[in-house]
């Protein structure tokens, strides 16, 4: 069997809200609005992933303290680590942990998006 990614899906209290942090941040282009008055899910291209942001419906629990079992966070690549942390910092997001040199070959960042989402930003470099 042959598989490939086809996208994410995400719950948020404020699903339009959601999107635009994604736009903002990241320069996500936003592709539908799903639901009349009401949206009940924005969809997304974020770098090439497509993002279903869904509108939960009231009751819906928060996601649970870290850590927890099943999808850990997101990551996404980026160019320029250090110019990565000076935007995310421009933009007033909660940075969970600065530049983390994980090997030569990596270093990240942790910040908090939406409704409890982790996103790390992480650079790569060629094994030396």
């Amino acid at each position: 069997m042959n598989v490939r990614c086809d996208h994410v899906h995400l719950r948020s209290r404020d699903a339009v809200a959601a999107a635009r942090f994604y736009v903002d941040l990241f320069g996500a282009r936003e592709i539908r609005r799903d639901g009349a008055p009401t949206v009940s899910r924005v969809t997304l291209d974020l770098g090439g992933l497509t993002v279903f942001i869904e509108q939960a419906p009231q009751g819906t629990t928060p996601a649970s303290a870290q850590p927890h079992l099943g999808i850990e966070h997101i990551g996404l690549g980026v160019a320029d680590i250090e110019q990565a942390y000076a935007h995310v910092q421009r933009h007033g997001i909660e940075i969970i942990s600065g530049i983390n040199d994980v090997n030569p070959s990596l270093r990240t960042i942790f910040i908090k998006g939406p409704d409890g989402a982790i996103i790390e930003l992480l650079q790569r470099f060629p094994s030396p």
